[in-house]
C-alpha cells in the first residue's frame, strides 16, 4: 500500500488563505481514510509513522475544521430512490440565496454555484418520476430568482467515486 512520505512539514493546500494548511501527514491519513473510511487508527499510523493516539488527535482535528467527514455512501437505488438527475438552473439576482433554499431541500444532494450555461447545478435524488417532477415544478421552479431548468436525468450510473485522493 502505498502512502505519501511522513514528512511532518507543513505544506499549504489553502488556495486562498482561509482554508486549514494541511501537511503530508495528513495528507496520507485522508488517504489512508478514503482507501477504507473503517480502517483502525492503529492500522493508519503503522502506514504513516504516527502512534495511534496522534492519529486520533489528527483525525478529529480534520473533522473539527471541516476538512474531511466519514460517512456510508449508499447506492441511492439500494435505499429506494429510483430516479437522480442533475438539474441545470439560470438565476435571476441572488444565487446565494437561491443556493441556500436548494441546499435546504433533503432531495439535493449536490449544489454547486458554476460559470457557464447554468449559474447553478444541483443534483436531485428522488423515489420516482412523480416525485421529481414535484421537487423540479413545484419547489425548485417556484423560488424566487430562478429563471429557467434543464433537466439531465441519469439513465444509469457508471462511476461514482470518493477517492480522488489528496493530489
Amino acid at each position: 500500500m502505498a502512502s505519501r512520505s511522513a514528512d511532518p512539514r507543513p505544506e499549504s493546500r489553502s488556495g486562498n488563505g482561509s482554508s486549514p494548511s494541511i501537511d503530508a501527514v495528513s495528507l496520507a491519513i485522508i488517504e489512508q481514510l478514503q482507501e477504507d473510511g473503517r480502517r483502525s487508527y492503529a492500522a493508519i499510523g503503522k502506514a504513516v509513522g504516527l502512534s495511534e493516539a496522534a492519529v486520533r488527535q489528527r483525525v478529529q482535528k480534520l473533522l473539527d475544521q471541516g476538512v474531511m467527514q466519514i460517512v456510508a455512501v449508499t447506492d441511492p437505488l439500494t435505499v429506494g430512490f429510483r430516479r437522480q438527475a442533475m438539474v441545470g438552473i439560470n438565476v435571476e439576482g441572488d444565487l446565494d440565496a437561491v443556493a441556500d433554499a436548494l441546499a435546504a431541500m433533503d432531495e439535493c444532494e449536490y449544489v454547486v454555484m458554476t460559470a457557464g450555461s447554468f449559474d447553478l447545478m444541483v443534483e436531485i435524488v428522488c423515489e420516482d418520476d412523480e416525485h421529481l417532477l414535484e421537487v423540479i415544478n413545484k419547489r425548485i421552479r417556484a423560488l424566487p430568482g430562478v429563471r429557467s431548468t434543464e433537466s439531465f436525468i441519469y439513465l444509469k450510473l457508471k462511476k461514482q467515486t470518493y477517492m480522488w485522493g489528496t493530489r
